[in-house]
Parts: C-alpha cells; structure tokens; sequence
C-alpha cells in the first residue's frame, strides 16, 4: 500500500502507462482509460468509506477455458487462460474489526471478522464468498484486519469469463497482501481458497480450473490428477502473431436456475467411476470401463455413460492441445478445439437444458458462428455450458465482419473480442 501522494505520483509515470498497456493487452490511448479506472475507484473508496492514509489497488482477471471441458472436477486436464477484462479494487484499512465491501453497482456488504462460520442462510450471495475466503484466510495464520474495499468491473455482462473466480482472486489477492505478512500463499494456494469458498460457502459445486486460470495467468495447462497439487504448465500462444482473435459470443440464454444442470455433470461421472469402484473417472481405466458398459448403463443410465465417454476423450485432447501449442501446430491445435465443441455437444450434453426444445440459445449460436467461419478458425461451447457463451478462434481477415453479423443476428454487444492477459492476480503498485 502506499499514501496517496506516491500513488499519484506513481500513476503519473510514463511507467505506470506502459504497466497498463502491458496489462490489459492495449495500446496507449486505452491504457490512460484503464488508468482513468483506477483513479475512479480511489475516488469511490473515499466517497464510500471517507480518508484513508494508504491504499492498495488490486486487479484480477476474467479466464477463458480453451480445452479439457468438464474434465477438472474429474480430475482430468484443462487448458485455460487469463483475459485482459478484469475486476479491480481499491483497498484501504479501517479501524474496526469489519470487512466492508462495496460492488459497483451492488449494495455494501459487511462481515465481521468475528463471526466467519458459514450461514445457511447466505449461499448463493456474495457475503458468502466473502465470509468463507476470510475464514480460509483466517486459517492460514492471517492476521484479519479491518479493511474497506471498493471494486469495480469491466465484464461485460453474459460475457461466461467467470465473474466468480475473479472476485474470488481479487479478494484473495487483497487478504494474501495485506494481512498475511510474511507468510504470504502461492497463486495456486489462493485459487483452492475461492474453489472451497464456492464449494462450501456458496454452495456452489464447481471444479478448480476457474480459479486456477484466472489467479495463475496466462495460457496454462492444468493437471488436476491430484488436486492437492495440480501440474501446471505454461503454454506460449500469440494469437496476434498467428492471425487469430478470440471472441467470446454471449448466446442471450440465463445461466439462473440451472444450478441442477452443472451438479449433475459431475454426480453422473462420478457415479459411473464408483459403479466401477473408483472415486473419479481419472482413475478408472478405459479396458475396465468398455468391458461392462452394458452393467454400467443399466446402473447408471445412457446420459450419465456418455458423459463418461467425453472425459476419456476431452482429457485427452486437453493434453494434446498443450501439445500441440508447444509445437506451434496451430492447424492442429484448432482442429482439436472444434472436436471439443462437437464432444460437449454430442456426449457431455451441455448444450442445451434437458427438455428444453423451443429455446436452444448456445446451439443456435454455435451454429451462426460455424456458418460465417465456413471451415475457418474453431468453434466450442465456453465453460459449463447449458446457458451463456460461445468461444470463437477467429481469422483476423474475417473478423470484423464475423463480429458485425454476430451482433446483427443476436443483438448489439453479443460478441466480445478479448486478448490473452500476461499475468493472473496482483497488486498493481
């Protein structure tokens, strides 16, 4: 943290603009906008809470899944990287035993440091997330001080880029910077802290890789086989260099009420790996699993089997993927993003809620990004599915008129034209 003097003598720096550019993938005139954020939400702190003697300001990233769809709570491989949209915060101390929060556009939330035991009656908020990091923190051997936090965003909404795990990072970051002293965790270690906060606080049972992605960085390939102490790989991909763009493409569908949706993909994997006595279907090996499929289909239903089928094969890919970057194989490496598009949709299922016939958004919109590709490029569902976005490898020379038809056919502001972020969680000062 620094008083404000240095701060505005920082940001005044040429240093400071170039931080920015570097950051956020942009040139000059957008890095004074992004710095422009920055000095809003110093501002807001202040307006929200009154003076502060020192801030901090923090950023975390929005991720992108690239390969390896729900392969993580499998244990399995994913490929995943960070984005250049983010949520930002300006932090300061206050003298209280509270942890005040305020949300751009959200109601201030407030915890006591105190009372960190999860409530019942707050899952699915976020107090919640909030409440559950401080204790996992707290657990750590933090030293939990009053702190006042403003943030603010520029995710587009329905954008499927994980707003979750960025504010699970950015306040882990803030905690890990400024109340863990000497004995600071790793990125990795402040991704399980917002996977276990979402898992037991939230309520929310997801696997790790948006966490992972978002707090670690870049493009890395992830493997989960233990995830106590997941593999991490970095991937080098220049999308510019290889005259590529990445778009995500916001299907119009609402991810609420389908929480029911995203928990049976892993309770239906899980039960086929425990049909065959093991715990996740890492562990169970391809031979053991055809040689009674019948039995397993029975027990387990149809859905549930051919779920299973889509892990063996997307883990795989996943690991392929990776792969493939390191030989700079891009023909290659498309190739296998579309197969993981066409598997999410014919095995894993995610396309489209069960039963749903007469609103099918994400299979719509995978089909209007397919036809204007015409072959070109790749095309997958983006994240958990069901509901959401689309991602899109895109050929610069196609791109304007890729993202002009999108937005004519779906609705202006549906596709989102993103770049890859160097660095996941930090401290901007």
């Amino acid at each position: 943290m620094l008083d404000k003097q240095e701060i505005k003598s920082v940001m005044d720096s040429k240093a400071f603009l170039e931080k920015m550019e570097w950051l956020y993938c942009c040139d000059e005139a957008e890095a004074k906008e992004h710095e422009q954020r920055f000095c809003d939400i110093i501002a807001n702190l202040e307006k929200e809470y009154g003076p502060h003697s020192e801030i901090g300001l923090f950023s975390a990233p929005g991720r992108t899944e690239i390969g390896g769809n729900h392969t993580d709570h499998q244990h399995g491989c994913v490929l995943a990287g960070s984005v250049n949209i983010d949520m930002i915060a300006a932090a300061g101390y206050n003298p209280g035993n509270v942890f005040r929060l305020t949300s751009e556009g959200y109601d201030p939330c407030e915890i006591d440091f105190n009372d960190l035991q999860k409530k019942p009656e707050e899952e699915n908020t976020t107090i919640s997330l909030l409440r559950g990091i401080c204790k996992a923190f707290q657990d750590r051997g933090a030293v939990l001080k009053g702190l006042d936090v403003y943030v603010a965003s520029n995710v587009p909404k329905g954008s499927g880029v994980s707003s979750s795990a960025a504010f699970e990072t950015l306040i882990g970051v803030i905690l890990n910077e400024l109340c863990m002293g000497d004995h600071k965790v790793d990125a990795v270690e402040i991704a399980k802290i917002g996977q276990w906060a979402e898992n037991v606080y939230f309520g929310k049972p997801c696997g790790l890789m948006d966490q992972m992605a978002s707090s670690v960085g870049s493009i890395i390939g992830i493997d989960f086989k233990d995830p106590s102490a997941p593999v991490i790989s970095k991937a080098a991909f220049d999308l510019h260099k290889e005259k590529l763009a990445l778009c995500i493409i916001d299907s119009g569908a609402d991810h609420a009420d389908l929480t029911d949706e995203y928990a049976a993909v892993p309770a239906e994997c899980k039960s086929v790996a425990k049909y065959y006595g093991y715990e996740v279907l890492r562990d169970l090996p391809q031979e053991v699993f055809w040689k009674d499929i019948s039995g397993c289909r029975k027990e387990c239903g149809d859905r549930a089997v051919l779920r299973a089928i889509h892990f063996f094969h997307e883990n795989k890919r996943a690991q392929d993927e990776c792969k493939a970057l390191e030989e700079g194989d891009y023909n290659q490496f498309l190739q296998l993003v579309n197969a993981s598009g066409d598997s999410s949709w014919q095995y894993l299922q995610n396309i489209t809620p069960a039963g749903a016939v007469k609103e099918q958004a994400v299979g719509i919109t995978i089909a209007l990004a397919k036809e204007l590709l015409q072959g070109k490029g790749a095309v997958r569902v983006h994240g958990g599915g069901f509901a959401g976005t689309v991602q899109a490898f895109v050929p610069l020379e196609m791109l304007k008129e890729f993202h002009d038809k999108i937005n004519d056919c779906l609705g202006e502001g549906h596709c989102h034209i993103m770049s890859i972020r160097p660095v996941g969680g930090l401290e901007i000062l």
